[in-house]
């Protein structure tokens, strides 16, 4: 029987009411809103933008110290009126690496003033339309032979054979090694964006291939744990490690909550899926540990005989939250799913043609 039906376009389901009034769901993969243009048309809209205007200032006053109650519940009733004008806000996303990558962010996050547990595991980033030729990367077998041969040396070599991997590596080591003048510290702000700018426009077989080298030694475990200078890229002068939660915190660089979201997005372990990932895309989780380089969260090779990575942080002064601070050092310390990833990159060197 054909029914009447009016159907309702959510961002990733079709809600469909039938004049029966049974309700039916059904997958629906709509376009997805940039969060730039999402606030382009709240900024259309004198009450829109008033609203939105309160929340920053919600924003500065929650960066400098945690908000009253009173403020907290007269902030959220300002978010909710928003969100209630303008929904868009609250299902749009970001594109990584793009030119307003930054504003975008801001604007995700500034609807999301309070963000629970949850909140802060749902990836910013839009990844509908992700590289197919991502997935191809990392779903054969490997055929690799290790031989004795120093992989993460062949994998430098192949970099610096395609002129654009050559140049941008030789960028971020240069901005990640020079000191500030008169000090002997580097300027980890430079480093961190030169980082962040060879990962996004080097094509991912050849960063990926830098990154994620396999070794049999600790001369080659040395050379990939070196990779991303972390005297620079996450150690400071006193080699003090921060608390991981301070890290994760609100008041941090946007880049490191928004990267750190999408990792917690999509290198959820499961042992229910061949992949040993909850969504089980080895693609997606190793794009999302490579975007945590370049920021506060960079994580790293524990040393130079293991393939074990961890986030260079502790859980010192965690108080009652001890226990949320361990789960997430083991996200990347006992995670099947990364382990599995970065299992799989090892045949991304496969791919390269030899340009010698």
């Amino acid at each position: 029987v054909l029914l009447r039906k009016k159907t309702v376009l959510y961002n990733y389901f079709a809600v469909v009411y039938c004049q029966s009034s049974v309700l039916i769901i059904f997958p629906f993969l709509a376009p997805v809103t940039d969060c730039v243009e999402a606030h382009r048309v709240c900024s259309t809209d004198p009450q829109c933008e008033a609203l939105y205007r309160g929340l920053e200032l919600c924003a500065v006053d929650a960066s400098v110290a945690p908000l009253g109650e009173q403020e907290a519940s007269e902030c959220l009733e300002r978010q909710d009126a928003l969100l209630a004008k303008h929904p868009s806000l609250l299902a749009c996303k970001c594109q990584r690496g793009f030119r307003k990558e930054e504003r975008c962010l801001r604007i995700y996050w500034r609807v999301r003033l309070l963000p629970g547990r949850e909140e802060l595991e749902i990836s910013p980033y839009d990844d509908s339309m992700i590289d197919s030729r991502m997935a191809s990367l990392v779903s054969g077998s490997s055929f690799m032979q290790l031989d004795g041969e120093n992989q993460c040396l062949k994998a430098a070599q192949d970099c610096g054979l395609y002129e654009k991997c050559g140049a941008l590596r030789s960028d971020y080591v240069f901005s990640c090694t020079k000191p500030i003048p008169n000090t002997s510290r580097c300027n980890q702000y430079k480093c961190h964006r030169a980082l962040r700018r060879f990962l996004e426009r080097v094509p991912e077989e050849y960063s990926l291939g830098v990154l994620f080298c396999p070794c049999t030694n600790t001369l080659c475990g040395e050379r990939r744990r070196k990779t991303i200078v972390p005297s620079c890229s996450y150690q400071d002068a006193e080699s003090l490690q921060p608390n991981c939660l301070h890290q994760q915190s609100f008041s941090v660089c946007v880049f490191a909550r928004s990267r750190l979201a999408d990792f917690l997005s999509n290198c959820q372990p499961s042992h229910l899926t061949a992949s040993g990932c909850l969504k089980d895309s080895t693609g997606l989780c190793l794009r999302a540990y490579a975007g945590l380089i370049g920021t506060i969260m960079t994580p790293n090779y524990i040393s130079n005989n293991s393939a074990d990575v961890s986030l260079w942080c502790n859980c010192e002064g965690s108080g009652n939250q001890w226990q949320e601070c361990l789960r997430l050092q083991r996200l990347f310390t006992h995670n099947s799913c990364l382990r599995e990833s970065a299992l799989c990159a090892d045949c991304c060197s496969l791919f390269i043609p030899d340009l010698r």
